[in-house]
């Protein structure tokens, strides 16, 4: 069994904003906002919609970073 936090990065596709696009984060961060989006009571889609909003990085950067301070917040 491998360690889901060296693994590297795994691409999905979504849609948000009407569009298409790539993501690539690594399996415990596609963990985490699943996890997420399931606690918001919302489609990974519209979370990651929100996120893309918000965001003035790329956009699995983004996606990082908010899963970071989320997690600071749940502590």
């Amino acid at each position: 069994m491998t360690d889901p936090i060296s693994e590297g990065p795994q691409k999905r596709s979504l849609t948000i904003a009407g569009h298409r696009t790539s993501i690539s984060l690594e399996p415990v961060f596609w963990q985490a906002l699943h996890d997420a989006a399931r606690e918001k009571d919302i489609s990974l889609a519209a979370l990651v919609s929100d996120i893309d909003e918000a965001r003035s990085t790329p956009l699995s950067s983004a996606i990082r970073v908010w899963l970071f301070q989320r997690a600071l917040h749940l502590r």
